[in-house]
């Protein structure tokens, strides 16, 4: 009989959330870039830094974690990379606050944010390991809920207390602010460092692993590119997701060159969190009752909408011909910010929940790290092309980031065509518990 209580490795696992959560949140969306804008001395070349090194980072990542990935899949390399990156991660957060100039700081950023990628692969493949197909979305999302919840909401609620009592001017109050993401991260990576185990792995020694590594990753892309659900889905992922991560890492950038109140931008981000974890928990449930590839293409649909409204925030600011109606474009576009930030607090969490566990669904176990390492291949080239596409397109034309956002649409309507045209072949390719896709079960049975 199946229990409908969460184990200590599921719990274990969802809470090592609470940390990309709060590092997501605080270094990459509401704190970093405003900081980092400021450090720079202008918004709009700090937006476009920040746009080429979140795409150096993603390339570094891409690179990297099909590799990691295939090692990791040895018996007991999982766990101990993933530890190596997590606790690296957090000791360079925390390296952020002693960046006196801007180019340290964004070395920091570039560093820090290379190892958050790569000990996200190894959690993500984790999922195999602590819980059941049928229990992955439900698990998958309550992760983000607990994220959004414990990470997101309690550390921006430290970081506003930080500001409105230091003032958000106050480089010691981004540095503390930094200080408290590392100790944030160290402390509830614990549960998982204590309780969560590799139970799936490449039987084979570490030496004969190493010896065939290009070998065996041949394989495995050749095993994607052949099961065309799972290709299918990649793909789709590959473009819908980069307008996720594009609009989550370049928000407050964008916002800061629109001239929006820095302390309103960090509340709206707040604001998404705090929507977002009833609607994390919501998709789960949905996704039980209709499938996981419908409620991602729901989430698809409302990404668009955020875009074009994040265009015509931005258009009505910058066609503003004079100061009073560029003042009274900058007051609407306050509050589109923060009705924006409500609609992202309904899907994002939904939208990588799904993406993570329907991509686990259909993952061999003994080899997930190495698949996810190619999942991660796809996010992460994907997060290579959304900031610098945004920001090309800026200076394309002549410093107008209201249509660096708007391309971000074309992203979001391959994947979802993609989903859409594909998606039986996407169910099919699931496989069950006992390591079969349907398609093999009905062939068994046939013979």
């Amino acid at each position: 009989m199946k229990t409908k209580r969460f184990t200590r490795p599921e719990w274990s696992w969802m809470l090592y959330d609470f940390t990309t959560n709060a590092y997501a949140t605080v270094v990459l969306t509401a704190i970093f870039p405003i900081y980092f804008n400021a450090m720079a001395g202008d918004a709009t070349l700090g937006l476009q830094l920040k746009g080429y090194a979140q795409s150096f980072i993603m390339l570094v990542a891409a690179v990297s974690c099909p590799i990691l990935g295939a090692i990791g899949d040895v018996q007991g390399m999982k766990k101990r990379m993933w530890v190596g990156f997590a606790f690296s991660g957090a000791i360079l957060t925390l390296a952020m606050a002693f960046g006196g100039n801007w180019p340290l700081l964004l070395v920091g950023y570039i560093l820090s944010n290379i190892a958050y990628n790569i000990a996200n692969l190894f959690y993500d493949s984790f999922i195999t390991d602590v819980t059941t197909r049928d229990r992955m979305h439900r698990v998958s999302t309550t992760g983000f809920a607990v994220g959004y919840f414990g990470g997101g909401t309690v550390m921006l609620i430290v970081t506003a207390v930080l500001m409105f009592t230091m003032g958000a001017s106050n480089p010691t109050a981004v540095k503390l602010v930094f200080a408290i993401t590392a100790a944030w991260w160290i402390i509830f990576s614990l549960p998982m460092t204590f309780n969560v185990q590799q139970t799936h792995y490449n039987p084979k020694p570490r030496k004969e692993v190493l010896h065939t590594l290009w070998r065996q990753l041949g394989r495995t892309a050749r095993s994607i590119a052949q099961n065309k659900g799972m290709f299918l889905f990649v793909v789709a992922y590959f473009f819908y997701i980069d307008g996720v991560g594009t609009v989550i890492t370049m928000a407050t950038s964008y916002g800061s060159t629109l001239k929006l109140n820095t302390t309103l931008m960090i509340v709206a981000i707040l604001v998404t969190q705090v929507v977002a974890v009833p609607f994390s928990l919501l998709f789960g449930w949905l996704a039980t009752r209709f499938g996981g590839l419908r409620l991602i293409i729901v989430a698809i649909c409302i990404y668009v909408v955020i875009c074009v409204m994040g265009f015509y925030m931005g258009f009505s600011i910058n066609s503003a011909t004079t100061g009073a109606d560029q003042q009274a474009a900058i007051a609407r576009g306050q509050i589109l910010f923060f009705v924006m930030a409500g609609l992202v607090g309904t899907s994002q969490g939904g939208i990588q929940a799904l993406s993570r566990s329907q991509f686990g669904r259909m993952v061999p176990r003994e080899s997930s790290n190495e698949y996810f390492g190619f999942f991660n291949i796809f996010s992460r080239f994907a997060s290579i092309i959304g900031p610098a596409m945004m920001a090309l397109v800026t200076g394309l034309t002549h410093e107008r980031s209201e249509f660096g956002i708007l391309s971000i649409i074309i992203l979001f309507a391959v994947g979802g065509v993609m989903l859409i045209a594909g998606r039986d072949r996407i169910h099919a390719a699931e496989i069950d518990d006992a390591g079969a896709s349907p398609e093999a079960v009905e062939a068994a049975t046939a013979t």
